[in-house]
């Protein structure tokens, strides 16, 4: 008997003193509990963010004005650029992603991607200092400026596209889900993950573009140039705390391989229960202490993917016979479908805080004390500062609460805080619908014909509530994805999460030009060549109408859905663990 107390005194000594989640520190060692992971390693990866992300909404916030002011676009063509823009920027993660799960490993796909990312700025810096590559005087538009600088924001959009899914995910690595004390560090540090991304956004949208908009562009370009130099620097400076995750292969070829299975098998009768299907731990998830999927009764026709036959040679043939935890990972992507789909419009909302939003800033009275007028772009400013305080707040004050309440250790649900921030969007675009509705009776009763009256801060509010839905939906959003796919596609998850504002854009731009044509047949287009001659109070009112409906239909999916159910199969013994670990 005590030699039995003590053997599992040992066990659980080790299992504090070392990690079993499938992790390896940076010799592809079992990693000590104590010196790797956890907060100290993430705080680099989040310092990282917030570098990538000045760069990032440095240009991004200030492109509609770029597109306007120096190659001349009118205001609908600017505006379905930055969406189209946008866009491909946040859907390259979905491939980002999956050569980092398959193929690189997360840490590696991020040091080639700002590689890219570096040369895209080298490029955009030198389109606007190379004579023979700057853009000409105003009225006239230098054709080989325009494809350089479109050239060099792709790349960019490429860079980001490995960059973004690889670094969130890799700091969700460095946490344990199996370690009661880890997994609430996880949760928070999707919050303070959006914090530092805050951070960095509100020091884009007023540092850098004040530097734009009044010292140069080339300073400006210049400035974010050597900040990505640094970010890149800071990742590799933190190399040997992190915790690593090798690649497993293509996720897609398992999912793959049990639909054809499935298909194979579909004149079968659907088993009645799961102990006539085969459930045998995968060898990737007995090497690595991975955790397996539990049987769900969802989707019950891909269950005769995992139904034995008498014929036992069909267990050596992965497209003939499916374990059940291959069988739930389809599931797991077949049940997130609906409720991708049914965040799309609260991405369509988002999307106009970047467009719309701060080409309106352009006709208020801007000035904030004496001769200084903020810049246009500088508008979105008061969105970093409300995600920023919104997420302290939440993440200090209200989830201690909560899980004081409910018991959840989340505090809600995840789904029910993504569908708070829906209803931020909804009231998002009706206060924006007013506060337009307003601008253009300014404009109607003004000999000059315009708003310079009406102040900027006018446009707070709409700013401020779309922070505050951002930091329940986007957070949750990160969180979902990353949490609910299988463990091996964890950066496939946040492409997920980044392709719902990327499909939302492209939908953005759809729904404009939708708009256009259909008002413009009824007599007067919604999207005029300015402002002022357009009626964005009538777009925002109904993005707030699709919203609004948008709202049940997800409510509806979102009560019936079933959470991933895991367990944690781990068959190399602590003595052993330890061998391997030693030099």
């Amino acid at each position: 008997m005590d030699e039995n107390k003590k053997e599992n005194e040992c066990a659980e000594h080790d299992e504090e003193k070392w990690v079993y989640d499938s992790s390896l520190d940076y010799k592809g060692r079992i990693p000590l509990r104590a010196s790797t992971g956890a907060w100290k390693a993430s705080l680099f990866i989040i310092a990282t963010e917030f570098s990538e992300r000045l760069s990032y909404f440095g240009l991004a916030v200030n492109l509609i004005m770029y597109l306007t002011k120096v190659l001349h676009q009118d205001l609908k063509t600017a505006a379905k650029s930055c969406n189209y823009w946008s866009g491909v920027t946040t859907m390259m993660p979905l491939l980002g992603g999956f050569v980092a799960d398959a193929y690189l490993g997360r840490f590696s796909t991020i040091i080639a991607s700002s590689v890219i990312y570096i040369m895209g700025l080298l490029l955009l810096t030198m389109s606007r200092v190379v004579p023979g590559l700057r853009p000409w005087d105003a009225g006239s538009t230098n054709g080989v400026h325009e494809v350089v600088f479109f050239l060099a924001i792709y790349l960019v959009s490429v860079g980001t596209g490995g960059h973004k899914p690889s670094l969130e995910s890799f700091g969700a690595d460095q946490f344990d889900d199996d370690h009661p004390k880890e997994r609430k560090k996880k949760m928070s540090f999707f919050n303070w993950w959006c914090f530092g991304l805050c951070c960095g956004l509100l020091l884009g949208v007023t540092v850098i573009v004040y530097i734009q908009d009044h010292v140069g562009w080339a300073v400006a370009d210049i400035i974010l140039t050597a900040v990505m130099v640094s970010t890149t620097a800071i990742i590799w400076i933190g190399r040997p705390l992190y915790r690593y995750r090798k690649p497993m292969g293509s996720p897609l070829t398992p999912m793959m391989q049990v639909i054809v299975a499935a298909f194979v098998k579909r004149n079968l009768p659907c088993p009645l229960d799961s102990d006539q299907l085969y459930h045998e731990v995968p060898k990737s998830a007995k090497n690595q202490g991975s955790r397996i999927l539990l049987h769900t009764k969802k989707l019950r026709f891909l269950d005769k993917a995992a139904i034995i036959e008498n014929d036992d040679i069909s267990k050596e043939n992965p497209w003939r016979l499916s374990a059940v935890t291959k069988v739930e990972e389809l599931k797991l992507i077949i049940n997130m479908i609906p409720i991708w789909m049914t965040t799309l419009p609260f991405g369509i909302c988002v999307a106009q805080s970047s467009t719309f939003f701060v080409k309106q800033s352009t006709t208020l009275n801007r000035t904030l004390v004496a001769d200084f007028m903020i810049p246009p772009a500088s508008v979105y400013g008061f969105a970093a500062i409300s995600l920023v305080v919104c997420i302290s707040i939440y993440d200090r004050l209200l989830v201690p609460f909560l899980r004081r309440l409910t018991g959840n250790e989340r505090g809600i649900d995840i789904l029910q805080r993504i569908g708070i921030g829906m209803v931020f969007s909804v009231a998002t675009m009706m206060v924006a619908a007013l506060v337009e509705r307003r601008r253009l009776g300014i404009v109607s009763s003004s000999p000059a014909r315009n708003s310079q009256s009406m102040s900027v801060f006018w446009l707070a509010p709409q700013y401020v509530i779309i922070a505050v839905g951002d930091c329940f939906t986007l957070v949750g959003l990160q969180e979902y994805f990353y949490d609910q796919v299988p463990d091996s596609m964890r950066s496939l998850g946040i492409a997920f999460y980044l392709s719902v504002l990327g499909a939302s854009s492209f939908l953005s731009s759809l729904l404009i030009t939708l708009v256009d044509h259909v008002t413009e047949r009824g007599g007067r287009s919604w999207f005029g060549k300015d402002l002022n001659s357009s009626r964005l109070d009538y777009f925002y009112w109904l993005l707030a109408g699709i919203t609004a409906g948008n709202l049940f239909i997800y409510s509806f999916i979102a009560r019936r859905y079933s959470y991933k159910n895991v367990t944690k199969t781990t068959t190399v013994a602590v003595a052993d663990c330890y061998q391997a670990t030693m030099p």
